[in-house]
């Protein structure tokens, strides 16, 4: 039995897609009745979980592979195979904050200036880290689950990290990317003892998984 932890949202639709196309298709579709286990046949099985416990259900071993953003991939920093970007579920990871601040103005060049560290709102406090940490800038990290973008303009935090697709929500809220930290995309994730243990499953599956 295959497991595959299938991850809700915007990504759900095209990776069944592609599952499909691969010769995997769910006996009944996701989100049509609160299970959370969905068979699809005899010989595998789809998780139906959000898009941020994809890495840890697939490091465990409660699931063989997985589709979730690279964003997920690297917040988790879990022990996993990367083996296929998808391509699809495009986006950026971005440092943003509003307009007329003095870190949309001038970067992060006066930072140093507020005499305090950068307060950074994120759903990404290791990649925000990550990134300061680089710049060599100081910051106070606010880790939130939602609504990231209210955290710069209500004033609870100087700038953001977070994902934009568009821009339109940054646009309406007066908020600007200031600099990208990575571009993201869906990628598939592979549990490292399932590559070796199902190897001859795996493979043929995935040959079919990075077919466009």
């Amino acid at each position: 039995m295959l497991t595959i932890a299938l991850p809700k949202g915007r990504l759900q639709k095209p990776a069944l897609e592609r599952f499909a196309a691969a010769g995997i298709v769910p006996d009944e579709e996701p989100g049509s009745s609160r299970k959370l286990i969905v068979p699809a046949g005899v010989s595998a099985r789809f998780l139906v979980l959000k898009d941020g416990d994809v890495p840890l259900y697939v490091e465990r071993g409660a699931a063989d592979i997985g589709v979730c953003g690279l964003d997920q991939v690297l917040e988790s920093a879990a022990d996993l195979l990367s083996p296929i970007d998808f391509g699809f579920g495009r986006c950026r990871l971005s440092l943003a904050a509003p307009r007329d601040s003095r870190i949309a103005r001038d970067a992060l060049a006066d930072a140093g200036e507020l005499g305090r560290s950068l307060r950074i709102a994120s759903k990404y406090p290791r990649l925000a880290a990550q990134f300061f940490a680089r710049k060599g800038v100081p910051v106070d990290l606010v880790k939130l689950s939602g609504s990231v973008e209210l955290a710069a303009v209500s004033g609870l935090a100087d700038a953001i990290v977070d994902l934009v697709e568009s821009g339109r929500t940054l646009e309406e809220n007066g908020l600007i990317v200031v600099e990208d930290l990575h571009q993201i995309t869906a990628r598939l994730v592979v549990n490292r003892a399932s590559y070796r243990l199902k190897l001859t499953t795996l493979l043929p599956l995935l040959d079919k998984l990075e077919a466009p």
